[in-house]
């Protein structure tokens, strides 16, 4: 979360909130308003305590911005709410929606998407590309630890209540072969930059994660509207993602399986990500299919088809633990398949993500993953958390109880920006409301710092603004971890909001890992034809 102590560059800067604001010098601001106040498509842009992702605190732009800086420079509000238009257009006739429960306005919405593009350098990527693969290699061994000999515990690295209490640790799991020893094979990794310009973890999502089809459809998009300025740069590519996640579920087969079926399994047409479900099985090239369509018999997996049954080998679920299989956990699940854990069991079909990987991406969990890294790996971890208090401890309860209008206080089973309080924009009966809720259910809450994230340029009303935003790359884990060069940055979008989350107002925009080479700068016409 961020702390929004914008300083506006027309303005006097405000007195730093912590040393966190010290990344940006007052001294600064007269520089980076000469540079930038001429500029009409910037002149409602600021600079905040956080990095910005274009400009530098003199308001100068970074080397690998600067051809686009040059691009917006010649273009005028009415092309660039024209070039809008077109991407909303595509988003409709695409179908490309996501469901918000609870709205009375109704539950379809397109996906709120931002044009100008965000870019990060080979040499960032590098970073990145290295300390996901060190956190997800980490996360499936500790999977395949506690779920057999629990080492872990009893060397007391992580404690037992933790894991135990957890509402996502599956005893059931236990002595459960899996192959490749890999348990989360899809995931999800939320990173933010923190001010000094390095990237930091702010949370893993390993049981479902979803938005990897937006971040598909982004970069069709962007290709469609600006296809002249994405390739005047190196930009790498992610449209063969589908085909990668196709290779890492063939991978999972059961042994004797050589040619397997692979299917979807959805919840459904109401889920919230069902576009993205039948995005990625047309991706692919596999049946999309519900409980229903699918029958276990002799603890073998068959999906019903017009030819009859066919054997199916591997499953892609986005069906919770909960509700996977009526036999074994919710009785009065309706959208799961009577009989599925026992196949699994037996070795007959393989689910990704496994059964129990919720333990992993439980929040409260998420402050031990640095030591488990150098317990597993004997290695420092690449990417670091943020720093993270957890509630079930008195000493730690009672320092985050004394600064609720400070922190970043999230209730640990909780995602899509529910459950959560953010301090310093809170009112007062909000934090006595959370404070009771924390003292009724310490186990269920962690609190994090409110930092200065990063903010990236975005049209909004005719002018170029910034926004906050973080980056979820997706992670493959089969035989080998894939990662593909890229990940879904989404925007909080309203002015002011520190809540990325579509379901709260959030958006997205295309992410550019680049290649080592930067396209020249161009100015005037030559730009604008650029676009």
């Amino acid at each position: 979360m961020t702390m929004m102590s914008n300083r506006r560059l027309t303005g006097t800067a405000e007195p730093p909130d912590s040393a966190l604001d010290m990344a940006f010098s007052p001294d600064a601001v007269p520089a980076a308003l000469a540079r930038l106040a001429h500029l009409p498509q910037f002149r409602s842009y600021t600079l905040g305590t956080g990095y910005d992702e274009m400009f530098d605190a003199q308001g100068v732009s970074r080397a690998h911005y600067e051809a686009l800086h040059d691009r917006l420079q010649t273009l005028d509000p009415q092309e660039m709410r024209n070039r809008q238009t077109a991407a909303d257009l595509a988003f409709l006739h695409q179908g490309i929606t996501f469901t918000v429960y609870g709205q009375g306005e109704g539950t379809e919405r397109i996906f709120p998407y931002d044009l100008i593009p965000r870019i990060i350098t080979a040499a960032e990527w590098a970073v990145l590309e290295k300390g996901l693969t060190q956190r997800i290699t980490t996360l499936n061994l500790f999977l395949k630890d506690i779920y057999s000999r629990a080492r872990v515990l009893a060397d007391g690295i992580v404690p037992h209540e933790l894991v135990y209490s957890c509402k996502h640790f599956r005893p059931e799991m236990q002595g459960v072969q899996v192959r490749h020893d890999v348990y989360v094979s899809v995931a999800g990794t939320d990173l933010v930059r923190i001010p000094d310009g390095s990237f930091a973890v702010l949370e893993d999502n390993l049981r479902v994660p979803s938005g990897v089809s937006y971040m598909l459809t982004n970069r069709q998009v962007i290709k469609r509207v600006f296809p002249l300025l994405f390739n005047s740069y190196d930009v790498r590519p992610v449209d063969h993602y589908g085909q990668q996640l196709l290779a890492t579920l063939r991978a999972l087969a059961p042994y004797q399986r050589a040619d397997p079926t692979i299917v979807l399994l959805t919840p459904g047409v109401f889920n919230s990500a069902y576009f993205e479900q039948t995005f990625l099985a047309r991706q692919m090239g596999i049946a999309l299919v519900e409980g229903r369509d699918l029958f276990v018999h002799d603890n073998v997996v068959y999906m019903r088809t017009t030819a009859g049954p066919q054997r199916v080998d591997v499953i892609y679920r986005r069906v919770d633990d909960d509700f996977i299989d009526p036999l074994a956990f919710r009785a009065d699940s309706t959208l799961g398949v009577p009989g599925l854990f026992n196949a699994y069991r037996a070795g007959n079909v393989a689910l990704t993500n496994a059964i129990g990987t919720g333990v992993a991406d439980d929040k409260a969990f998420y402050a031990y993953v640095p030591r488990l890294i150098k317990y597993y790996l004997g290695e420092d971890a690449i990417l670091p958390n943020v720093e993270t208090w957890q509630l079930s401890n008195p000493t730690e309860r009672a320092h985050v109880l004394d600064r609720l209008d400070q922190l970043v206080v999230k209730a640990v089973g909780e995602s899509g920006g529910y459950g959560m309080l953010i301090g310093p924009h809170s009112t007062a009966s909000e934090r006595e409301e959370f404070r009771q809720r924390i003292l009724a259910d310490p186990r269920n809450y962690i609190a994090q710092p409110t930092l200065a994230l990063s903010a990236a340029p975005c049209f909004v009303d005719g002018c170029i603004e910034p926004r906050h935003v973080d980056l979820r790359p997706y992670i493959l884990s089969g035989e080998k971890v894939t990662i593909v060069p890229g990940g879904l940055t989404r925007v909080a979008l309203r002015k002011g909001s520190l809540v990325v989350n579509s379901s709260q107002g959030g958006g997205s925009k295309d992410t550019w890992v680049l290649n080592e080479q930067l396209p020249p700068r161009q100015t005037g016409s030559v730009a604008q034809a650029g676009l």
